[in-house]
């Protein structure tokens, strides 16, 4: 279940910011579309954003609207969500991504044209993910036979080309519903409509777990748009857990944690959308290289993917 900047499903779309944010070259950059100037352009972003809904104003607008952050309450509509469906962010993300997030996502992440343009620019920076991260595996040589985890598959969007390109793969979400999608997608476009896979390649195989449970040895474990469901003292065990499954290498995306981001999340929330937020957590670049550190591992590889709506820092690490 990918969810960044999916948003996140990155699935939480920030704004571009200013020109001399970055202070290194990122890796990989996806073309940013063009501000939005118009109304409809705003009302499908709230229509759009089910999780953290980010304003899409001017920088001078966010420094006079920062002076009424503290008069939301979006912990407040969590904790509501949460209390509703027995449990803390693991159950509100399953039950959203089982009903409701599913439909929308599954949309996002498909090729229908009932999408806004909101959602278009996401499935753009979603699917750059997707390349990068391919780009990134294909550079050290062919994937025939490399057992790769799928961490968060969502609807398959990475286990697919993996499988396409020889891979051995075992995908899983916390959610069902995205398994269910996942796996019929996979059938479709490896078989098509064969009654046999063509020579050297395998369907992948997909469970339903959360990312504390997914087990097993693998030479790359990929984990794409899933930490910003995590705050970053669970992210922490959870980079550590992805690491101990992998042999040679571990590849995340998160939604980049700046002081300017941050605030654009905080405002955001005074705007929800339609349907109940999940939680949003943003990391810092920071962070998760320490914590990658930690269990003796260390970057090799950094990318920043970016549309108007979708941001996600790409990296790649290897043991030291």
């Amino acid at each position: 279940m990918a969810s960044s900047v999916f948003f996140a499903p990155l699935h939480y779309p920030l704004l571009k910011p200013p020109p001399n944010y970055l202070s290194r070259k990122p890796l990989f950059i996806a073309a940013a579309v063009p501000p939005l100037s118009t109304a409809a352009d705003l009302s499908a972003v709230a229509e759009t954003l089910d999780g953290t809904t980010i304003a899409v104003i001017g920088g001078g607008s966010v420094a006079a609207l920062a002076a009424v952050l503290s008069l939301a309450d979006p912990e407040r509509r969590r904790q509501m969500q949460a209390e509703e469906v027995g449990g803390g962010d693991k159950e509100v993300v399953r039950e959203y991504f089982n009903n409701d997030g599913f439909q929308r996502w599954r949309r996002i992440y498909g090729e229908t044209d009932d999408v806004n343009k909101v959602q278009l620019d996401i499935r753009l920076g979603h699917s750059k993910t997707v390349e990068n991260t391919m780009k990134m595996l294909l550079d050290e040589g062919p994937l025939n036979g490399v057992t790769v985890c799928d961490a968060g598959c969502g609807t398959g969007s990475m286990s697919i080309p993996l499988a396409k390109e020889g891979a051995i793969v075992s995908a899983s979400d916390i959610s069902a519903s995205m398994v269910a999608e996942a796996e019929k997608l996979a059938r479709a476009e490896l078989l098509r409509g064969k009654d046999e896979l063509s020579p050297g390649l395998a369907l992948p195989t997909f469970q339903v777990k959360d990312l504390e449970s997914v087990d097993g040895k693998y030479d790359t474990v990929i984990c794409l748009d899933v930490l910003i469901h995590y705050p970053q003292s669970k992210a922490d065990a959870m980079i550590a857990h992805l690491a101990s499954l992998a042999k040679d290498r571990l590849i995340l995306s998160f939604a980049p944690k700046t002081f300017y981001y941050s605030l654009l999340k905080r405002v955001g929330e005074l705007f929800p959308g339609p349907s109940k937020a999940t939680r949003a957590y943003l990391h810092s670049e920071a962070d998760v290289e320490q914590a990658l550190q930690k269990v003796g591992w260390k970057i090799r590889k950094r990318g920043l993917i970016t549309t108007q709506f979708y941001f996600a820092r790409l990296v790649e690490a290897v043991p030291v």
